[in-house]
C-alpha cells in the first residue's frame, strides 16, 4: 500500500471502528467515504448523490459512531442518532453494519420497522439505545405513542432519500425532523436529486456540504437491451412470452404498484415458481422469498422499485421492465441489477404506446439507443 494513499487510520475516526474496519478486510475508504467522513466528523449537514455499492452506508456510519463513542463510555439513555430508510431490508442491512462496526462499544441500536412487533421495539426504547434506524412509518407510530423520544437527536440520516420525499411521505419526513431539536446534523444520501425533491431537502439542511459521486448514467455494455412495443391490457400475456424466450430463472420483474406485483406473479406461478415482495408481507416471510429466490426454488421475483431497494443479488439474468419508469435514472438502477461482475445480462421493457415518450427520455439519458424487438411467438 502507498504511503500516499488515504486509510480509515487517518481519517480521525475512532480506534475501536478503524479496528472494526480493519476485522472487516477494509483498510481504504472509497471515494464517496473519503469525501464524506471528515465533513461529517466536522459536524456539517450533508447532501451527497451517491449510487447503491459506493460504500455510502459505511461513509455515514464510521464517523457518526465515532462521534457517539467520543466520551469514552456507551451512552444509552437517550436516542442521539435516528436513521430513515424506505425499506425494512434496507434498514435491516443499515443496523447490520451498524453493530458490526460498534461490537464491543457498548452503544445499542434499535431496528425499528414493520414487520416485527412494535411492542417489543417499544420495550426495547424504554430500556435505552444510542441508535434508531428504521422506516418512516415505524419511526413517526413510535414518535407520535410516546415511546421515542427525539428530544435529544443530534444526528438525523435520511438514506435513499428520494423513495421518502417522494408526494406522499414529504410532509411527513418534514414534520419528523421539525420534532427534533434546533440544532442538528441532517444527512441526506440519494442516488438522484430531482428539481422536486432538491426543494424538499433545503428545508431539511442547513448550509449542507454538496457531494456528487456522479452515478452512471449508461447502463453496462453487457447489458443486452430491447423495448417490446405492446399495449397495457397485454403486458401480462408478454411478460410470460418474454420468460418462455429469455429463461425462467434469476429473473426480476419490476411494477409500479404492489396491486401489480400481486396480479403478475399469480400470472407468471402458472408458469414457473414466481413471488412478489412487498410491504403488506412480514418480515419473516420477505426473508424467506428472497431466501428462496437466491436458492434457485423460486425463479421470479416481482417488485416495486422501493421493494428492490436493499435486495442485493448479483447474478440476476434478465430483468423484465413490466412497466417504463417515469424517472429515466430509475431504469438504468433497475438494468443495473443484471450482468453483474463480469457477466451478461438481458433486460426488457414493455412499452405501451404511452409511454413511447419514457422510453426516448431513457436514451437521451444513456446516449444509448434501446433495440426494438418483436413480441415473442
Amino acid at each position: 500500500m502507498s504511503e500516499t494513499e488515504p486509510t480509515f487510520s487517518g481519517m480521525g475516526l475512532d480506534g475501536r471502528v478503524v479496528a472494526a474496519l480493519t476485522r472487516m478486510g477494509l483498510h481504504q475508504p472509497s471515494q464517496i467515504q473519503r469525501e464524506v467522513i471528515p465533513p461529517v466528523m466536522a459536524g456539517r449537514d450533508v447532501e451527497a448523490r451517491a449510487g447503491t455499492g459506493s460504500g455510502k452506508t459505511m461513509a455515514f456510519a464510521a464517523p457518526i459512531l465515532s462521534t457517539l463513542m467520543r466520551p469514552g463510555d456507551a451512552d444509552n439513555t437517550r436516542v442521539r442518532c435516528l436513521i430513515l430508510s424506505p425499506t425494512r431490508e434496507l434498514a435491516g442491512q443499515t443496523a447490520g453494519v451498524l453493530r458490526g462496526l460498534a461490537r464491543g462499544s457498548g452503544l445499542r441500536i434499535l431496528q425499528a420497522t414493520g414487520g416485527t412487533a412494535r411492542v417489543a421495539q417499544a420495550r426495547t426504547l424504554g430500556e435505552g439505545v444510542a441508535i434508531v434506524v428504521g422506516t418512516p412509518g415505524r419511526v413517526i407510530d413510535l414518535a407520535r405513542g410516546g415511546e421515542l423520544d427525539l428530544s435529544a437527536v443530534a444526528q438525523f440520516v435520511l438514506d435513499e432519500a428520494d423513495r421518502m420525499l417522494e408526494p406522499g411521505f414529504a410532509e411527513e419526513m418534514l414534520a419528523l425532523a421539525a420534532a427534533l431539536p434546533a440544532q442538528h446534523q441532517t444527512l441526506l444520501f440519494s442516488a438522484t436529486i430531482p428539481p422536486a425533491m432538491a426543494e424538499l431537502a433545503a428545508r431539511l439542511l442547513h448550509r449542507p456540504l454538496r457531494i456528487s459521486m456522479e452515478v452512471a448514467d449508461a447502463p453496462a455494455p453487457r447489458i443486452a437491451q430491447y423495448a417490446i412495443f405492446v399495449p397495457t391490457r397485454h403486458k401480462a400475456e408478454a411478460t410470460l412470452a418474454c420468460l418462455k424466450q429469455y429463461g425462467m430463472q434469476r429473473v426480476m420483474v419490476f411494477v409500479r404498484t404492489r396491486q401489480e406485483a400481486d396480479t403478475i406473479a399469480r400470472g407468471i406461478s402458472a408458469l414457473t415458481p414466481a413471488v412478489a415482495i412487498h410491504g403488506e408481507h412480514s418480515q419473516a416471510r420477505r426473508e424467506r422469498m428472497l431466501r428462496d429466490f437466491r436458492q434457485g426454488r423460486v425463479g421470479v421475483l416481482v417488485a416495486t422499485d422501493v421493494m428492490a431497494r436493499g435486495i442485493d443479488i448479483d447474478d440476476i439474468a434478465l430483468v423484465i421492465n413490466h412497466d417504463i419508469p417515469a424517472q429515466p435514472e430509475a431504469y438504468v438502477h433497475r438494468i443495473g441489477r443484471t450482468a453483474r461482475a463480469g457477466r451478461r445480462g438481458v433486460a426488457v421493457a414493455l412499452c405501451a404506446p404511452e409511454e413511447r415518450q419514457a422510453l426516448k427520455e431513457i436514451e437521451r439519458l444513456t446516449g444509448q439507443r434501446i433495440r426494438i424487438a418483436s413480441l415473442p411467438e
